[in-house]
């Protein structure tokens, strides 16, 4: 079972001692690549042409496996076996050959799979927005990143995105600020520069408001000026990139697309997300038309998740706000995250690499993919903040794009969270409304809106006790 020892037993002490000396820096080197090397274990993950040669790596790995196994076997076996002896060595020999060959194909299946994963999401194609460098960073103190999420699907006519955020990243530290805008935001401005500026002088305007908010730009911008950025294979999201970077005064460095169609089958791959509920969740349901929900999520701690449970959760609108929406849809991102341990990853990795690449779209060229890397593991004890844009900061009927920049700019200058007195206050999040309800009042900008992104996920027994003493609200089926 130890490669080499069948040679040495054999008193073939030089050819033995190689073996297994071999044998044991590859053990020592895989030792130190889920260690210390952990870096250059995801650099290569993210590389299709390392991970080529991973692939022929293993294939010669498990072809010398054979060999050596073989060959030690028929140095040791004596000149004269019986016909039973001899075929029980045999099958010893056979399993403990597809012992290690299996995982060599399997860890091979695997990379290629990945191979093909990063080949597909990171297709380095066209965009109005992007210059791809050998140093895609270069100087820059912030990487800003645009998240996604778009609510295309069938039955539905192209694709809104119903999630903006801004993801602004220190270079140095990876301290991390999440912005989130509001999908009903009016007016998004464009950069002077920019051919946008001249079509849309006064900010977006597709015809109608409900045609003009912010979740519509990804589609309607591109329908009525589909040439106006030059060539690019996501025309919508270089709209939104340079639109949303002037409402907070950032340059957009890169996308990064989820389609909700297709998010429950991710969800499903890891096996359900756990999440907590304070209030009661609509499933379905038309605000516009006031068709009541086919049913509720209940309030409730650690509440387990389905695919299409989880989607509904983060979907549901139906008597409540666009901003208890954005909470819970950061709060199953967090969810996801915490779902994806390493036995569930490694046993769906097919299956979800595939309905990955069938759900994600960026114009992160896979030229950046090294230096994201290194920002990762900075951003993992870095931290991360976030600034909601609601009716309690901002009005996104009438923005003042001015105090937004201003809200912005103070938010990155702030202190980290390592220098401020930790919040342990319970969140409070609004109670379902009627949908004849108003919206608040916008107010005064908060003095610092900056918040822990775990808040709004934290369970809240009052606020959940509360709801279900007022029992679930009516359903289409009663």
């Amino acid at each position: 079972m130890v490669p080499g020892s069948a040679f040495l037993a054999a008193g073939r002490r030089v050819l033995g001692g190689v073996t297994l000396a071999a044998f044991l820096l590859l053990l020592a080197g895989g030792a130190w690549l889920a260690t210390g090397g952990r870096r250059t274990a995801v650099r290569t993950l993210v590389d299709t042409g390392s991970l080529m040669w991973v692939v022929v790596g293993l294939g010669v790995l498990a072809l010398l496996w054979a060999v050596v196994v073989v060959a030690g076997y028929r140095m040791l076996r004596p000149a004269r076996m019986s016909g039973g002896r001899a075929l029980v060595g045999g099958l010893v020999v056979a399993a403990v050959v597809v012992a290690g060959v299996a995982p060599a194909a399997y860890a091979g299946r695997l990379v290629l799979v990945q191979r093909d994963l990063i080949a597909g999401v990171f297709d380095d194609g066209e965009s109005a927005t992007v210059v791809d460098t050998p140093d895609p960073f270069g100087d820059q103190e912030r990487v800003n990143v645009l998240l996604l999420g778009g609510d295309g699907g069938e039955g539905r006519d192209g694709v809104r995105t119903d999630t903006v955020i801004v993801a602004s990243i220190s270079t140095e530290t990876g301290e991390t600020t999440l912005f989130s805008l509001p999908r009903n935001l009016e007016e998004l401005p464009f950069p002077e520069d920019s051919p946008l500026s001249e079509v849309y002088p006064d900010g977006f305007w597709a015809g109608t408001e409900s045609e003009s908010l912010l979740n519509a730009v990804y589609r309607n911008g591109p329908a009525e000026y589909p040439d106006i950025l030059g060539p690019t294979d996501d025309p919508g999201a270089d709209f939104l990139k340079l639109g949303v970077g002037e409402a907070l005064g950032l340059t957009i460095d890169y996308f990064v697309l989820v389609n909700l169609d297709g998010f429950s089958q991710l969800v499903d791959a890891l096996g359900g997300i756990t999440v907590n509920v304070n209030y009661w969740v609509p499933v379905g349901g038309d605000p516009g038309t006031g068709a009541l929900p086919d049913a509720y999520i209940r309030p409730g701690r650690d509440v387990e998740m389905d695919g299409p449970t989880a989607l509904a959760f983060a979907r549901g609108r139906f008597g409540l706000t666009d901003y208890d929406r954005m909470a819970r849809q950061r709060c199953t991102i967090n969810a996801i995250i915490d779902a994806g341990d390493p036995v569930t990853l490694l046993a769906q990795y097919q299956e979800l690499a595939a309905t990955t690449q069938d759900i994600v779209s960026t114009d992160i060229p896979q030229g950046a993919l090294d230096d994201f890397v290194d920002l990762a593991f900075l951003v993992k004890d870095a931290g991360v903040r976030s600034v909601v844009f609601d009716a309690n900061l901002i009005d996104p009927a009438y923005p003042d794009y001015d105090e937004i920049r201003q809200i912005v700019e103070d938010a990155l200058a702030a202190p980290t969270p390592a220098e401020q007195e930790p919040d342990t206050t319970a969140p409070s999040t609004p109670a379902p409304s009627s949908p004849s309800e108003e919206p608040a009042e916008p107010t005064q900008a908060e003095e610092n809106p900056l918040t822990d992104v775990g808040d709004a996920c934290a369970y809240d027994p009052e606020q959940a006790q509360e709801a279900l003493d007022q029992g679930q609200p009516p359903t289409r089926n009663g």
